[in-house]
Formats: structure tokens, sequence, C-alpha cells
């Protein structure tokens, strides 16, 4: 029998990040593609997920407490008035939340809003929900609404432009995947005076809410005047306490919405893992000084490896504000594509990472992994992201054997 699949589901294309992953397990490379840490998460929530598997928590399990515990971070961090019993969704990871609170609110038609470069699973979840990314327009080619390069920018004008009478949502991520871009409040209100004019939802992934730099601090567009009517918050254990494979995570909107994201949840996941919602409880009681070692030694693993990409001879034009990844740019005697340079340096360095096109979106229908066409932007062809979620030996043992390499053997001519 003809396998008969969705044409949804033909559109699909695996991503740039499991292909290379695979060859990188392949070579033994160093990981520094996936954005999980390679170190131990906190002991005190390590034992109080062994705590509820050892009480036989392994049913379908929806603990209100970590409501409780959302809602009041929400209010002392942010000073936003969120009902736990009514506002907050407990999700599988942030991933789940975001799917869900699409799900919830775009119709087949409906447009959506996303900048570019982006993380690639925004587009998948609108196209799932049938709604259609929204593209802007110009005379050479169709892109998102890109940020500007080397600093990513929001540009007032193009995004302004990009607004019809269809759009529904607009999707932000700050602090930023890939580029690690913490949006600026005067960008902040450009896009909440868009939303309000245009009637429109703002759902936002703020995984990396408390991953910043150089005291820059996370603004929540919800924290605008009247976006918190208007705004899905969605967010996670797991980028804060390094545990990215528990899938804890949340959506937080308005009464109405968050009902829909509640029942669309239990329809197709039904409950988070129960013992690490136990564990969840433990994590978000977390004192501020866990919070602040965060940031410092995350700080210090961001500028080992600006150093070390720097003396490689990559081009860092912007240090990251949050997140962590750094958007590295290849030099311009480089004469390789991101992608046949991520495949020689996994092959000859035996360090991975992802080609930058992966999270540009000119040309939507191609697999990632083809060459750009002759309209693409040159530049997203220049990009390679970098992972420094990883202990010090793991960032010790990829400068070592990026030094090892001789560049001119891999067919470079780095500067």
């Amino acid at each position: 029998m003809e396998a008969k699949i969705s044409r949804v589901a033909q559109g699909l294309k695996s991503s740039p990040i499991q292909d290379l992953s695979h060859l990188a397990q392949r070579c033994g490379a160093i990981n520094l593609a996936e954005g999980f840490p390679d170190f131990p998460a906190p002991a005190p929530i390590k034992e109080a997920a062994i705590t509820a598997i050892g009480s036989d928590l392994n049913q379908y399990r929806h603990v209100q407490g970590i409501c409780d515990l959302v809602a009041e971070s929400m209010k002392r961090r942010y000073r936003l008035d969120v009902n736990p019993l009514a506002d907050v969704v407990i999700c599988v990871g942030q991933t789940e939340a975001f799917a869900s609170a699409v799900f919830a609110v775009i119709d087949p038609g409906d447009e959506v809003l996303l900048f570019d470069p982006a993380y690639e699973t925004y587009e998948t979840c609108i196209a799932l929900a049938g709604g259609v990314p929204m593209r802007e327009i110009d005379i050479v080619n169709q892109v998102y609404v890109a940020l500007d390069p080397p600093n990513w920018k929001l540009n007032v004008e193009r995004f302004m432009k990009s607004f019809t009478d269809r759009t529904k949502a607009v999707v932000l991520n700050s602090p930023h995947n890939p580029t690690g871009k913490v949006f600026s409040r005067d960008e902040l209100e450009t896009i909440a005076k868009a939303c309000r004019n245009m009637n429109c939802i703002a759902i936002t992934d703020e995984v990396y809410e408390y991953i910043t730099y150089d005291m820059e601090t996370h603004i929540p567009l919800a924290t605008l005047p009247d976006m918190q009517e208007r705004t899905i918050i969605t967010s996670s254990l797991s980028k804060t306490f390094s545990v990215t494979g528990w899938r804890i995570g949340w959506a937080i909107a308005p009464e109405c919405i968050a009902s829909a994201i509640r029942n669309i949840h239990i329809k197709i996941t039904d409950s988070a893992p129960a013992p690490f919602q136990e564990a969840a409880l433990t994590a978000l009681r977390s004192p501020p000084a866990y919070y602040k070692s965060l940031n410092k030694d995350y700080e210090m693993k961001r500028d080992y490896i600006v150093k070390m990409l720097a003396e490689a001879g990559f081009r860092i034009s912007f240090k990251p504000q949050g997140s962590f990844f750094l958007f590295a740019e290849l030099p311009p005697s480089c004469q390789l594509s991101d992608v046949d340079f991520v495949r020689k340096l996994i092959e000859k360095a035996g360090v991975a990472a992802v080609p930058g096109r992966g999270f540009f979106h000119n040309d939507p229908v191609s697999t990632k992994l083809a060459e750009p066409s002759p309209s693409s932007n040159n530049h997203q062809t220049r990009y390679i992201r970098f992972a420094f979620c990883k202990s010090d030996a793991t960032l010790s043992a990829a400068a070592r054997k990026m030094g090892e390499v001789a560049w001119t053997d891999m067919g470079l001519k780095l500067d």
C-alpha cells in the first residue's frame, strides 16, 4: 500500500541541527551544536525528582503548586498579576506550550509575523495550525521580517510595513536564539504599539529570561502598557536549570486563551512528566543567589568562546547579550558556505556547530541544507551558531581541537 501522508508532513524537513548532530556522533565530535548543557543539573532538583520517583509519583499529575510558583515569580520579577488557577498552563516543555498556544489562536489563513533569523520550530507550528508565516514582500525576494545584522536591530519601517488586515499574531523570542540579542525597551515599545494598533496577539518565547549579560535586562513584552491582555508567554525549566530533557514548560495567557491552550494540551499530551513536575517545585523556589551564579558562569563561558573563535579567525561582530549561543560570522576570505564549513569542522577538527541558514527563512519551501537560491541574501550563508552551554572541560577541548587544525588543510582561507 502506498503511504499516504499529509501535505504538511510531506513539507517537513529534518533539521540541520539533527542532520549534522548525527554526523557529529559518527565522527565523535565535540557537540557545540545543540543547546543543551553537558554538565549536571543542580543537586537539589535532582534529589527532588529521585524522591518523587521513589514515592511512586508515576501517574498523570497536574501540580497546581507549579502554577502558584510561576505566578509568584511573575509578580516578584515583573510586577505582573497572574491568576495561577486560570492563567497558567503546565505543558511538556516550552515547545509544546508554544505549539498549543499557536493552535489555540491561529486559524487557517491568518498571518503570523516572525523575525528573521528565528528558531525553526516556530514556522513548523504555524504550518501545522494552517496559518501563513508572514513574509515581507520586496522587489528581490520573500523573507521574514529581517533583523538588521550585525547587531540584529529591529528595522521599524520594515516591521510596520509587514502588517496587513490578516495579521493575527507576532512571535517574539528574547533573549534570542540564535543571535543572543536582547530586544531593547525601544524595540519592545514599537512591537507593543503595533500589536495594540493592529489588534494583534503576541506569542513570546522567554526560555532564556534568566540568562543575560553585561547588565542587560530581560523585559517581558507583557509588562508594557495594555500588553498583558494580548500576550501569551511561553517558557520552561529547561535552560535555567539545565534539564532540557525533563520537558516541564508553561504558557501564561489571559484566562480565555489559557483555557483554550489547556484544552489543547490535554488532548495532545494530557500531563507533563509527573516526577519532574514535583521537582519543578524545588527548582522554582531557588534563591536569588542561584540565578546570580548562573549568569556569572554563563558570562564567563561566553567570553571564553568569543575569544576562542576570534582567535580562530571568525568575525565576532555581535557579542551575545543573552541566551547561550554565539552567532559567529565566517571571514570574507573563507571560500566555503556555512554548511560546507560545518561539515569540514566536524570531519577535520572534531567540533560540531550549526550552519546559520537553518535559522533564516527566505525560502521556506526548500530544504535548509540546500544551496540558497540566487535571490538569497548572502549573509544568510555566512553565520555559524555555536552553543556554549557546555562544561569548561568541553569548551577547553573544543578550543584545543580547533587550535590544532591547519585551516588550509580544510580548504579554508581564514583571515
